[in-house]
């Protein structure tokens, strides 16, 4: 699982995404901008922010948990309201920073507004936000972790990159099930069994905490070939070397679906 504390991987950032452009893997789109109803303004200090860290109740759970998306993923360049649906009440805020920059997967789409996944509990959250100010691009990139199998597997544009034996959560300790996304890239020297951290915009079901962080769920490495194709973890996903290698240079926001196959 995700220790708090960890350092920011420069690699999580904007920049990162202007890179892979020119690698084939992802196409900044420039920033949305469509022209909508204005709504009442939305006193930010008063609703609580998204994130990892965070629980929000009150967000509409996400209808199509095992779906697949266009890869449209979506930055908020300030912090930013997060509406139950279009044109109707502000439950929460998303801030443009997190793990380096804040990217979303957009999951649904409508004139004016985005429907994304969210970082905070409960598991497969969602809000809306408005189109206006966001910077987005399309993630060709697309993970699977298959709980049964306990592998995972790495897709660019629809052709398998690479699949590999994983070790998943525990009968006590499951993966938890549906789509998700990558939230950020993180290098810690300290940790000795996995030096790079990839947390995902999931959380354990049966863990308030681990580590000293928030249970957030996260594909990292392990220095013990044994722990993959088992069913052994916190709810993490463990990788060999070689795919986590890969799995660094996925850009942020990139949908991660986790499945009982």
């Amino acid at each position: 699982m995700r220790r708090s504390g960890a350092n920011e991987r420069g690699g999580g950032s904007i920049g990162a995404l202007a890179v892979l452009v020119l690698l084939g893997g992802v196409a900044v789109a420039g920033v949305l901008g469509n022209k909508h109803d204005e709504l009442p303004p939305v006193d930010l200090s008063t609703l609580t922010a998204s994130s990892t860290q965070t629980t929000i109740a009150s967000a509409p759970l996400d209808p199509e948990p095992f779906a697949a998306t266009d890869g449209l993923v979506v930055h908020p360049r300030a912090e930013t309201a997060l509406y139950t649906a279009p044109d109707a009440e502000a439950f929460a805020k998303i801030a443009p920073n997190q793990f380096g920059a804040t990217w979303l997967p957009v999951v649904e789409k409508t004139d004016g507004w985005v429907r994304v996944l969210l970082p905070s509990k409960p598991n497969r959250s969602t809000g809306w936000l408005q189109d206006e100010d966001l910077d987005r691009a399309a993630s060709a990139y697309q993970i699977r972790v298959h709980t049964g199998s306990r592998t995972i597997e790495l897709f660019e544009q629809g052709k398998r990159l690479g699949e590999w034996k994983a070790g998943v959560g525990a009968k006590a300790t499951p993966t938890p099930p549906g789509r998700t996304f990558l939230l950020g890239s993180i290098i810690d020297k300290t940790r000795s069994a996995s030096p790079v951290v990839l947390p995902l915009g999931a959380h354990s079901p049966t863990l308030d905490t681990f580590g000293g962080g928030p249970g957030t769920v996260a594909i990292h490495g392990w220095p013990r070939p044994d722990v993959f194709g088992a069913a052994i973890s916190a709810g993490c996903v463990r990788v060999p070397r070689t795919a986590l290698a890969k799995l660094q240079r996925v850009p942020l926001g990139t949908l991660v679906l986790i499945d009982s196959k």
